[in-house]
């Protein structure tokens, strides 16, 4: 665990924005352990990956409003009293952003708007702690990625998220409202959806040989990603939520352990101990909005908040595989 994430949030007032998907939730669970009141707020949209058994463990010390972003009275209610507020509701499928651009830019647009008005309108002091996504910065001009790279999104739902981020940052600079934002990319770990593999492809692997279903590769697998831990996420996320040096700026994260995408998937069967690999061709027209080749530098991150990846991909994939092995059914 990353220094000084203990800190600060005993009896904190917090709002937690898609708290039953996956980051939300295991974000919950780390408030709840550190004393805040924690109340989460989720839609319940599929197929977006909310689960109850998310909060199973913590269902008695939350409170769950399943309500949508983009019902502006709702989000009103919810901001009132809020010291801290984390929205990762989103529409997280790349392919599913191009099938349906207007549910997307509902969602990722209006509905993050929604969020950042109500807070203008009547708690304007609340910190807000923006997901946005690595897939902003689109295709890789140069290697490791950093704050400096220029954005350029080859699909909607990335399109959509950068001017999100763009509204929280604008929120700050015109309005003085506390916002900050932390691009994620490729978490895996506890509490993901294993239904499909719109988006975290890693823990559908896990899913498909832990069924000892064959995983599909698409092309030769060389394509280079990185994947983070989910704590490793949180720590990033509660680190940024407590530094005001935060305040108005984007960081972007990852592992520190660029793989190719073939290693990580014999990686996954090798957790899992059973598995198989089997290569396919693109489906139709996502070839084109597949980055290939994408990893971070984390400089900033670490100058400003101390933040630094903490788990390796085979620890990760470790502690995953055991988590399922007892919860499969609840995730499947």
């Amino acid at each position: 665990m990353n220094t000084h994430t203990s800190t600060g949030m005993e009896d904190a007032n917090v709002l937690i924005i898609g708290g039953l998907g996956f980051i939300g939730s295991n974000l919950a669970h780390r408030l709840v352990a550190l004393g805040a009141h924690v109340v989460i707020f989720d839609a319940c949209l599929d197929p977006y990956g909310w689960n109850y058994a998310n909060i199973k463990e913590i269902e008695r010390d939350v409170e769950v409003i399943v309500a949508d972003t983009r019902d502006f009275e709702a989000v009103k209610t919810q901001v009132t009293d809020k010291d801290y507020i984390f929205n990762f509701a989103a529409q997280v499928s790349h392919s599913l952003s191009m099938e349906r651009p207007f549910v997307d830019i509902d969602i990722n647009c209006r509905g993050n708007m929604n969020v950042l008005e109500a807070c203008r309108r009547l708690n304007d002091e609340a910190m807000i702690l923006f997901a946005g996504t690595r897939s902003e910065s689109g295709d890789a001009q140069y290697l490791p990625v950093d704050e400096h790279h220029p954005d350029n999104p080859s699909d909607i739902y990335s399109i959509n998220k950068l001017a999100a981020e763009k509204y929280h940052l604008m929120y700050t600079h015109v309005y003085g409202m506390p916002t900050s934002i932390i691009r994620v990319g490729n978490t895996y770990g506890p509490r993901h959806q294993m239904k499909h593999g719109q988006y975290g492809v890693l823990n559908y692997f896990i899913r498909r040989s832990m069924l000892d279903e064959p995983i599909m590769i698409y092309g030769d697998g060389q394509q280079i990603r990185e994947y983070c831990y989910v704590d490793d996420v949180c720590d990033a996320f509660l680190l940024s939520a407590q530094t005001p040096k935060s305040i108005g700026e984007y960081f972007v994260i990852g592992s520190g352990e660029p793989v190719k995408f073939i290693d990580m998937a014999n990686q996954v069967i090798s957790a899992v101990g059973k598995g198989s690999l089997q290569h396919t061709p693109y489906p139709e027209g996502r070839e084109k909005i597949d980055v290939q080749k994408y990893y971070v530098a984390n400089d900033k991150i670490t100058e400003y908040l101390g933040w630094h990846p903490t788990i390796t991909l085979k620890e990760g994939l470790e502690k995953t595989v055991a988590f399922y092995q007892n919860r499969l059914m609840e995730y499947i």
